[in-house]
């Protein structure tokens, strides 16, 4: 009767036999849309206000570091090399100073700004690492075309790539700095950029850390809100985006894309469970993808085809990161959750 009564929950209730998020004490109530981990134990995550959390415990503690002249600043992107460096960048307005990039070599306890200017349209949106020394950082398009800085020793120095290699941008097409995942990394030179805000979503691609560029049409629904909001690619081939649509988060939506020839070309699969807009994705070593966004989570077991729902958390989750089979997102309200499969 045990393992009848067993298959009859698999059967009508297909989340009751899988992990919970857990809610992680932060200490802040500051909103977070990036989230880097190192490993099982080292975790940094930054935010509004100036604030970057950091974790050398897989997270049952969380340290909240406030940067000292950045109270203004919403750092939604980070990259965490190790447990005594990271970078954090700013997005935001350069014109109305917010446009920064620093960075820390002692755990936090100080921060360098590294990167600024003044010039009119720059917002930054993201940040990705090859290795420890190689990175970029992209934002919205300048003069029609994606804004990109390369750094080549560990994000001390960043230099500008030049635009003439970047296919021109659609009219309003840019990226949504949601997640830190709409830029995303793999191998030793690859790179791709998800775009919405147009007529049609886009992927921008190079397989040369950024030197020459190429960009491809997807089949995801795109509008002033709406777009490709978060890449995840496990090899250079095959790769998945999610998005949606922020001004109506739970609004049905097909709302994931895979491809399997490195970005050149992308097909709709199953929508999530629950639908909506997700705005990251990630890959755990057993193959399992998992999907979170403001309305709420999913996990598929056969790429993509099929979804079933996490237990809901109590804010909008934004952000994911994860090592082998466990992961940490990260939202509003300083709501931070870890899960275990």
């Amino acid at each position: 009767m045990f393992l009848r009564f067993i298959i009859f929950l698999g059967i009508f209730f297909p989340t009751v036999l899988f992990a919970q998020w857990r809610i992680q004490p932060s200490g802040t109530e500051s909103s977070f849309r990036a989230i880097s981990a190192v490993n099982a134990k080292v975790i940094w995550a930054s935010g509004s206000k100036g604030t970057v959390l950091r974790t050398t415990d897989g997270g049952t503690t969380w340290n909240v570091i406030h940067v000292i002249g950045a109270e203004k600043l919403d750092f939604r992107g980070i990259k965490a090399l190790d447990a005594q460096n990271a970078i954090i960048v700013s997005a935001g307005l350069a014109e109305e100073g917010q446009a920064k990039i620093y960075r820390t070599t002692d755990a936090g306890n100080s921060w360098q700004l590294v990167w600024e200017t003044s010039q009119k349209g720059v917002f930054l949106d993201g940040i990705a690492f090859w290795d420890s020394k190689n990175g970029v950082i992209f934002g919205d398009p300048i003069d029609n075309h994606l804004y990109l800085l390369k750094t080549s020793d560990g994000g001390n120095t960043w230099q500008r790539l030049s635009p003439a290699a970047l296919p021109s941008n659609l009219p309003n097409e840019a990226s949504f700095a949601a997640s830190n995942s709409t830029m995303v990394v793999a191998g030793k030179s690859n790179i791709w950029i998800g775009s919405g805000g147009a007529d049609r979503a886009r992927v921008f691609f190079s397989t040369d850390r950024g030197l020459h560029w190429q960009v491809t049409d997807t089949p995801m629904k795109a509008d002033a809100s709406s777009g490709v909001f978060g890449l995840h690619f496990w090899d250079l081939k095959n790769g998945i985006a999610v998005g949606g649509n922020y001004k109506a988060e739970k609004e049905d939506f097909e709302n994931v894309i895979i491809t399997k020839d490195g970005g050149k070309t992308w097909q709709k699969t199953t929508s999530t469970t629950p639908t909506g807009l997700k705005e990251a994705v990630a890959r755990l070593k057993n193959g399992w993808l998992v999907t979170v966004g403001p309305a709420g989570s999913a996990v598929s077991k056969d790429n993509a085809q099929t979804w079933q729902p996490l237990t809901d958390t109590p804010n909008g989750m934004h952000a994911i990161t994860c090592i082998d089979n466990s992961c940490w997102t990260i939202g509003a309200k300083g709501q931070i959750a870890k899960i275990d499969f």
